[in-house]
């Protein structure tokens, strides 16, 4: 086979085995003990993982992938079975333990990949392609995965769209772990093209040489500086979130979504843009990626909410918005170290060691709307917002409020308390690190990543991906609040271009 030339992977049968049910896995467990063999491994879910069993917090992860040939479903599903299956959390059952008060634990199963690996059978010509897929999601995030078996599946969709010859699309529920982990799982199982034994590389933050000079006293200020700011940015920040807990909403605005937007599908979309541009914008402004990512999402969004607030008329200049809108983001921030991508891919071969699991705390994230003269101001406003958020332990401080919520009231309260940080906030926002050479999924070149998420009570949720020289922004919206994705996401595409430019014409670049 074309696609899986040059890839090393192992030649075994993977028989389907029907996928049992809770109790019918339990009573495997227990009749596995009494005749002496060892049982499944049976763990509990942590209470973040059962956060996302919550009716109002019940979301899964959305990963599309475009790859460059057509895709072999026999080649995945071999290519699996010694991989991602060998990841407990992809090969277990979420069971209520009714001899623990009805916890939840993992139990250990057997996979019937026909039942997770989907290959829909498609008009050989479909008129709109790109139209196509985009339908297919939105229905795809219609449905939940069936808890009688691991709650995951992958979607293979030999369709030819402008940017890729064929899909797959990786569904995950939450509960399996969040989303940084999930994507270096996924880039775990993925080889580089030029180097198919070697797994892919990601940009590293470089650390900060220390200089050696004889200024003590000025260190000494410093530290205690940087020792204020951090309290009183921690204790800001922990006031404003319990003050958003209890009243503190966002400004009413046309990305807020009403209360059980949770419950409506999501119209997935995506643009590529070139990820060259954003870093020469970061060079020039000596900023960072997501400085950038965060500045052009905040143009993005003035210049359509002014559009809507103007109704919609041609005369974009014109600046239609409030005096203060008060528009924030909520980021869930995983303080669990991360295995990394290396660790992930022992564990899947080696049966090695690696760290999972969701330890989630809360950062709210403020965004700057308004109309601004200069486009770079966008930028400085982003670099301004990070760097604040980076001198505060917001995160750590937010989740062991969780946990103590989640301790002293039970899953129900928490939940509640988190439906409510989400309902009083507007949108999420992410950016995630892609690798630095082109790869393939199990032989499949791929032309781009995109992941997103559906299911939780924001009526937005833009992710940035970046992959080699390219940067995906995914939008996931409920078309009951943003009846227009794409024009959002050509807002967007729009703040780079008027942001590069600004920066070319002064000659920063």
């Amino acid at each position: 086979m074309e696609c899986s030339k040059g890839l090393k992977w192992r030649k075994q049968s993977l028989k389907p085995i029907e996928t049992t049910t809770s109790l019918a896995s339990r009573r495997e467990v227990e009749e596995g003990s009494k005749n002496g063999q060892k049982p499944a491994e049976e763990e509990p879910l942590s209470p973040s993982a059962r956060l996302f069993h919550e009716p109002t917090f019940n979301v899964y992860v959305i990963a599309i992938m475009g790859c460059k040939t057509r895709i072999f479903p026999d080649v995945v599903k071999a290519n699996l079975g010694h991989t991602l299956l060998r990841h407990p959390r992809f090969s277990s059952l979420q069971v209520m333990d009714e001899r623990n008060k009805g916890e939840m634990k993992w139990v250990r199963t057997e996979v019937d990949l026909e039942k997770h690996v989907i290959v829909p059978q498609l008009e050989p010509n479909i008129e709109s392609p790109q139209r196509f897929l985009e339908d297919y999601i939105y229905n795809l995030t219609k449905t939940g995965i069936d808890r009688s078996q691991p709650l995951w599946d992958l979607h293979l969709l030999n369709l030819r769209t402008s940017e890729s010859e064929a899909v797959g699309v990786f569904r995950i529920h939450h509960s399996l772990g969040d989303g940084t982990s999930l994507m270096s799982l996924l880039l775990a199982c993925t080889r580089q093209t030029n180097d198919p034994l070697a797994l892919p590389t990601v940009p590293v933050k470089k650390k900060q040489e220390k200089k050696d000079d004889d200024r003590w006293f000025w260190r000494i200020i410093f530290m205690f500086w940087s020792f204020f700011q951090l309290f009183r940015n921690t204790v800001v920040d922990v006031f404003l979130f319990i003050a958003t807990t209890l009243f503190l909403k966002d400004t009413q605005n046309p990305l807020k979504g009403p209360p059980g937007s949770e419950s409506n599908p999501r119209r997935i979309v995506y643009r590529t843009v070139s990820l060259d541009d954003i870093k020469l914008v970061k060079n020039a402004m000596k900023t960072t990626i997501n400085d950038v990512a965060l500045g052009i999402t905040q143009a993005g969004l003035s210049r359509y909410i002014n559009r809507v607030y103007g109704g919609n008329n041609k005369d974009e200049e014109k600046d239609n918005l409030p005096k203060k809108i008060r528009l924030r983001s909520t980021l869930l921030i995983n303080l669990r170290p991360s295995a990394g991508i290396q660790g992930l891919a022992d564990m899947m071969e080696k049966d090695a060691e690696a760290k999972w699991g969701n330890w989630i705390g809360y950062v709210l994230l403020p965004f700057t709307i308004g109309l601004r003269d200069d486009p770079l101001d966008y930028v400085r406003d982003a670099k301004a917002t990070i760097d604040r958020k980076k001198h505060s332990f917001e995160a750590m401080f937010t989740f062991s409020i969780a946990e103590l919520a989640l301790k002293l009231f039970g899953v129900k309260t928490a939940s509640a308390v988190s439906h409510r940080i989400f309902c009083h906030t507007t949108m999420s926002f992410s950016n995630l690190v892609g690798p630095l050479e082109e790869i393939g999924f199990y032989g499949h070149p791929m032309a781009f990543l995109a992941p997103t998420s559906y299911g939780q009570p924001h009526a937005l949720m833009i992710n940035f991906q970046s992959y080699v020289n390219k940067m995906m922004v995914v939008l996931s919206v409920d078309e009951g609040t943003i009846p227009n994705p794409h024009r959002l996401c050509e807002d967007m595409v729009e703040s780079l271009r008027l942001i590069k430019d600004a920066v070319v014409s002064r000659g920063l670049a």
